[in-house]
């Protein structure tokens, strides 16, 4: 009996959830898609800014303890890698800048005064952390903000389980960012469909995924018009006020953490300026322009690994 594609879809990490995966058993299938919600659970409960028992909200409710708090070796990764993209954005990429959501509330689609932003500035900076030992210090007033990175490597953290349980063949889709679990059979890849921020039910660009992962970043999700002027849920933290140069990326990665770090960097840098770092990455991207244009390097081609 061959493996056919098996799909289950879940609802985790504020959006629509699918695993594909081949088997030849839906019951092994669905035994399996079971470990991999519980671990995509895991992670969303462990780093929700939202969750009131979360680890984040009790790191920042840390901030100000001279004492610090303690980090585990999963969270210090996270933490490495944030740094990794503070560094190679030059500090446009910056999970410190949490408290900047706490004056840009795209519900009520209020633009703050420049004075509110200026009095929440001295508190962003990620050089601003230290460590002593496994313990976290950090400044008071300070909030993290794992939103940019924590999706993406639960996607990694999926897929690397679903290879551990022995699935030759699957890919993970959390809320638009991917990670494939193995190619599909014969070595053949997954073609994924980027959505068009302009027209949800039409499709940017086509990526072909044979390893690694994919991951998304726009003003489409999260945005609103004021005066004219459009305000992206993506915020520069050394401004404090939201990106306008492109309007939608996707790059894929030998990771989704990756991608995804690569994607929000691109969507931060002024247009021209991301363009050409996208281009020099060789990583394969979809990008859609200010004006709307929708352009690309790679696409439905696999490239070599990033060096982020």
């Amino acid at each position: 009996m061959n493996p056919s594609l098996k799909r289950f879809s879940i609802n985790a990490m504020g959006g629509y959830c699918e695993f594909q995966i081949f088997d030849e058993s839906r019951i092994n299938a669905k035994r399996i898609v079971r470990q991999l919600t519980t671990e995509v659970r895991r992670l969303e409960q462990k780093y929700s800014r939202y969750r009131s028992n979360s680890l984040v909200t009790a790191i920042n409710y840390s901030a100000g303890d001279k004492l610090g708090i303690k980090i585990d070796s999963e969270t210090r990764s996270l933490f490495d890698h944030a740094l990794t993209c503070f560094e190679q954005s030059n500090g446009l990429f910056d999970i410190t800048a949490g408290a900047l959501s706490r004056i840009w509330d795209f519900r009520t689609a209020q633009v703050p005064a420049q004075a509110q932003i200026d009095a929440l500035l001295p508190r962003i900076g990620f050089n601003r952390l230290s460590w002593r030992n496994s313990r976290l210090l950090m400044p008071a007033g300070m909030e993290i903000d794992f939103g940019g990175i924590v999706k993406e490597y639960a996607a990694d953290a999926v897929a690397k389980l679903g290879r551990r349980l022995g699935v030759n063949h699957g890919l993970v889709n959390l809320g638009g960012d991917f990670a494939v679990i193995g190619a599909q059979p014969d070595n053949q890849p997954w073609t994924v469909g980027v959505a068009d921020p302009k027209q949800r039910d039409r499709l940017m660009a086509k990526i072909d995924l044979l390893y690694g992962g994919l991951a998304s970043s726009g003003d489409y999700e999260r945005c609103f018009i004021h005066k004219g002027k459009r305000y992206s849920h993506i915020v520069n933290p050394k401004t404090g006020w939201p990106c306008d140069g492109l309007r939608a990326v996707s790059v894929a990665a030998n990771l989704c953490t990756v991608a995804g770090s690569m994607a929000t960097i691109a969507m931060l840098k002024d247009e021209q300026a991301a363009l050409g770092w996208l281009q020099e990455s060789g990583l394969p991207f979809a990008a859609m322009t200010g004006e709307e244009r929708i352009t690309g390097e790679g696409l439905n081609e696999q490239q070599p690994e990033s060096s982020l």
